[in-house]
């Protein structure tokens, strides 16, 4: 069983920064594509970045390219969303997850194990 788990939200004020975690076990982590996805209440889950199985190629949606940046570290199984200037509508829980692939893709439907995700709030 593929598990993730993720880890580093909280409550933030506009402006500051907070690095999101997600430690991976039960599978093969360097294989995975990984992708951050968000979802505000009333809203649907909206993609945010994701990254290649080697690293070499990252993704971002529109809303946070420029200031979140994802990164992995295959040999910690763990995958990182470092966001910055972070903003009001920001807020939302953080969702991990993987996909069995070379590319990560954008769309939610695409990705075969999730986390259950953390909450980030950001203050005006």
């Amino acid at each position: 069983q593929v598990q993730l788990v993720e880890s580093g939200g909280g409550l933030v004020q506009a402006g500051g920064s907070l690095r999101l975690s997600c430690a991976v076990s039960g599978g093969t982590f360097s294989s995975y594509a990984m992708g951050w996805f968000r979802q505000a209440p009333g809203k649907e889950r909206e993609f945010v970045a994701a990254i290649s199985w080697s690293g070499g190629s990252t993704y971002y949606g529109d809303s946070v390219k420029g200031r979140f940046t994802i990164s992995r570290a295959n040999a910690k199984n763990t995958v990182y969303l470092q966001m910055n200037n972070l903003k009001p509508e920001d807020t939302a829980v953080y969702y991990c997850a993987a996909e069995v692939a070379i590319l990560p893709a954008s769309s939610a439907d695409e990705y075969d194990y999730w986390g259950q995700g953390t909450q980030v709030t950001v203050s005006s």
